[in-house]
């Protein structure tokens, strides 16, 4: 096995166990909706069960939609960002540990539909009446894997990072 992919197979377990053991803490230790003042006036662990995909955007929508089409679009993701990995040069570990954290969050969010239908969010941070949508562990770390990403895409200069090898 080369080095990018026991690179990859490593963030992916540390990411799915925090995620998946964090969710469960939440889930085990919480009553739903229940909030834990963290940091007075900015930052909650809050549990809510998120139906939706990002900020609750199809969440209106009816089950027998909304689950196979997140499930989905989660899948076709996920075979995406495979394909990506599999055109990087094991070199390349920026590039690749930004989209391991990507396919580690979006595994672990995958998981949830699969085991509940739903996603446990809990990270609940506002100002004053400015309030972010609760999100989680997975969502943390696909935010900072595409935030990596496009700052090695922005700085490659003109070379294709993804460009068949």
């Amino acid at each position: 096995m080369s080095a990018k992919w026991k690179l990859v197979i490593a963030w992916l377990i540390s990411i799915i166990v925090l995620d998946q053991l964090s969710k469960m803490i939440v889930d085990r230790t919480m009553a739903l909706h229940g909030s834990i003042p963290i940091i007075d006036g900015f930052f909650n662990l809050t549990y809510v069960r998120n139906t939706g995909a990002a900020f609750g955007m199809f969440s209106r929508s009816h089950q027998a939609f909304r689950l196979p089409f997140l499930i989905l679009v989660s899948v076709v993701a996920i075979g995406f960002i495979l394909t990506m990995l599999r055109r990087l040069r094991d070199q390349e570990t920026g590039m690749i540990t930004a989209l391991a954290f990507i396919l580690g969050g979006a595994l672990g969010n995958l998981i949830d539909r699969l085991l509940h239908g739903e996603v446990i969010d809990f990270l609940d941070v506002y100002w004053s009446s400015y309030h972010w949508p609760a999100f989680n562990l997975a969502d943390s770390f696909i935010t900072i894997g595409v935030t990596i990403t496009l700052y090695f895409l922005l700085n490659a200069k003109g070379e294709d990072p993804f460009a068949a090898t």
